[in-house]
């Protein structure tokens, strides 16, 4: 084994070891059990700008807003959509996923359509606390239970992606890990960075997803893929 594949290896063995400290592995479980009914063979995420929550890492109000990075963050992303095809956007309602909708939207001449299911976890009596000890187990005072969370998730989703081929969908990181669990995909840390744009499209023998990366002259393309993991 050389030494890139080496360094990969002990990242992916970071990763796992951070994955079950944090939960995941349940939340992957809840995901999984259910699953998801997608009719589209192609669509893309995209999760919200950075805040100050998450620059400060503790958890988040509904109505917290984008920092200066956060909007320059979603004004990238809007740029490299805008070679895809997007034909609609449906985002969360919390302010920090609307504001990044709003920015691809005036990119990519759309207006963002509200789906209230696409929502982040809320987190009841945490807001404002730490984060850094997230554990998606836990069922935070006066917030959702993971398995409220992953259902309704799972609605929002369904009805975000039943409008038609090349929907954007603009939410949060939970969102995410519900969506790629639904769908029996894994991700990579990179791919739940704030404002990175992923394009999820169906190929036999399963889903796969990849981030959407500009070329050198501009133009969209897109990175490395993961597949289906089996699990």
């Amino acid at each position: 084994m050389n030494l890139i594949d080496q360094n990969a290896q002990s990242a992916q063995t970071a990763w796992q070891a951070q994955r079950a400290a944090n939960g995941l592995d349940m939340l992957r479980e809840q995901a999984a059990k259910s699953g998801i009914a997608v009719s589209t063979r192609r669509f893309m995420f995209l999760r919200h700008g950075e805040t100050e929550g998450n620059a400060q890492k503790v958890f988040q109000s509904a109505d917290i807003s984008l920092n200066p990075r956060g909007r320059e963050q979603a004004l990238a992303a809007a740029q490299v959509l805008q070679q895809h095809p997007v034909q609609r956007i449906y985002a969360s309602t919390m302010a920090r996923a609307h504001q990044t909708a709003v920015i691809v939207g005036d990119v990519c001449n759309l207006t963002p359509n509200p789906e209230p299911g696409l929502r982040e976890r809320s987190f009841g009596d945490l807001i404002g606390t730490s984060s850094t000890q997230l554990d998606w187990r836990v069922s935070p005072p006066n917030g959702e239970d993971l398995q409220e969370f992953v259902a309704r998730a799972q609605g929002g989703l369904e009805a975000a992606l039943s409008h038609g081929e090349d929907t954007l969908v603009v939410a949060h990181g939970g969102n995410l890990y519900v969506l790629a669990f639904s769908l029996g995909i894994e991700l990579t840390p990179d791919m739940v960075q704030n404002a990175t744009p992923l394009v999820f499209s169906w190929s036999d023998p399963g889903w796969q997803v990849s981030p959407i990366q500009p070329d050198q002259d501009g133009r969209a393309k897109t990175g490395s893929v993961l597949r289906n993991s089996g699990w």
